[in-house]
């Protein structure tokens, strides 16, 4: 029973699969946060752009 669990203990078959399933995991996280944070820039850009136009609309008459 005790040499069952050192060899379970020292197999590191998939170790490497976890890793890699970690790293997409961050990547993936990583990418949501910066659209995410885009997407609210852009909404924020494209709203004073067309607050401007509005004003610049209104002013020009």
């Amino acid at each position: 029973m005790k040499k069952f669990f050192l060899r379970l203990w020292k197999q590191e078959q998939g170790q490497d699969l976890v890793e890699y399933a970690l790293i997409v995991a961050a990547v993936g996280l990583a990418l949501i946060t910066t659209v995410n944070q885009l997407s609210t820039a852009i909404v924020s850009l494209y709203s004073s752009i067309t607050q401007g136009l509005t004003s610049i609309g209104a002013s020009g008459q």
